[in-house]
């Protein structure tokens, strides 16, 4: 538990050791943040919500996960749930997550609780302590703002990380023999659900927190609020843009994996449709009827140039099916049109 008080003209900061400490903080400045991390001690939160003065629901909502983001008034103060997403420097090293926050906004204060050490609220911290922008001028509800908004921000270089990837994705696509393409696809199909999951919510949330009729937010604050609920739908738009990339590369994928396997299968098929008329010859050749019964009977086997005369009779065969498969398209440009539908497909992939 930390402890930031904060006024126009002065900031303090210490780890709280007792809850008393919080006790001796609160009236003394115009703002006092608390933020708690962790919820394994019951007792702890329990007291916490005694010195603050929470509604039991308050308490509840906090150590019962997976809230859905919200916003719920109390009287003149208000309890906002939120959810944090994971680091950009911890995407690719462990799952993705996003973990649930809880703020309380009351008249001089503001509490934060989080499920586990780590957040992206450093920056704000720094504009406290160097006293950058209007924060240190303003109330707990512009606080709050900030707050928020850096929650919001996060969740962009995650989704630049998402984009990235499948860049990277959808050049893996267009070479012969990728491995694990459509395992990773599905992981980033399943990582942009949950953050779809987890950005929509706030939608609802910020609007109910630009209201006029939302309590403890003033008017100048407002109006920061209405662009954190912009940062929303540009966030929707993007993981929606994904998305559909996403799906796009997968159909892409699909497509070349069948025509890769069309032009194994049309160069088999060619294979062996060389060696009928061989088959054919060499079995014909090999019937060894008496030439002494009857004149009838083979005489190929009779003559010196019997077997060059075979050999020959193959080769002109292979060669006559090659020139007309050739003529036909079915050799060369073949090769061509068969990698023409995937290369267009990938060409609307990238351009969307």
């Amino acid at each position: 538990m930390r402890i930031l008080a904060y006024g126009t003209d002065q900031c303090t900061e210490k780890e709280i050791k007792s809850l008393d400490d919080i006790r001796g903080f609160l009236g003394k400045y115009p703002v006092t943040w608390v933020n708690v991390d962790g919820l394994g001690d019951a007792d702890t939160i329990r007291k916490i919500g005694d010195i603050f003065q929470l509604h039991r629901l308050v308490l509840e909502d906090m150590v019962n996960l997976h809230q859905r983001p919200k916003v719920e008034p109390y009287g003149q103060e208000v309890y906002i749930v939120a959810r944090m997403v994971s680091s950009r420097e911890r995407l690719g090293k462990e799952p993705l997550g996003a973990e649930q926050v809880s703020l309380y906004l009351g008249s001089n204060f503001v509490l934060t609780v989080q499920e586990a050490p780590g957040d992206c609220w450093d920056p704000v911290r720094e504009r406290i302590r160097r006293r950058v922008g209007r924060i240190r001028t303003a109330g707990p509800d512009y606080l709050v703002y900030a707050l928020l908004d850096s929650v919001l921000d996060a969740y962009f270089p995650v989704l630049e990380f998402y984009g990235d990837r499948l860049d990277d994705l959808e050049e893996a696509v267009l070479q012969h023999g990728a491995d694990r393409v459509i395992d990773r696809m599905h992981e980033i199909k399943g990582d942009l659900l949950l953050l779809r999951r987890s950005i929509w919510p706030h939608r609802e949330a910020l609007a109910e927190l630009a209201r006029e009729s939302t309590p403890g937010i003033t008017e100048p604050t407002r109006v920061y609020l209405r662009d954190c609920y912009d940062h929303v739908v540009q966030l929707l738009d993007l993981v929606e843009i994904y998305r559909e990339v996403a799906a796009d590369l997968r159909d892409v994928y699909m497509s070349a994996v069948s025509n890769r396997i069309n032009e194994t299968m049309r160069v088999l098929t060619m294979i062996s449709t060389l060696f009928l008329p061989l088959t054919f010859i060499a079995g014909l050749y090999g019937m060894n009827f008496n030439t002494q019964v009857s004149r009838w009977n083979m005489p190929e086997l009779l003559w010196p140039w019997g077997y060059a005369f075979a050999l020959g009779l193959m080769a002109f065969t292979t060669v006559g099916m090659l020139f007309l498969f050739r003529h036909q398209g079915w050799l060369g440009s073949a090769h061509k049109a068969a990698e023409k539908p995937a290369d267009e497909q990938a060409d609307r992939a990238r351009d969307n």
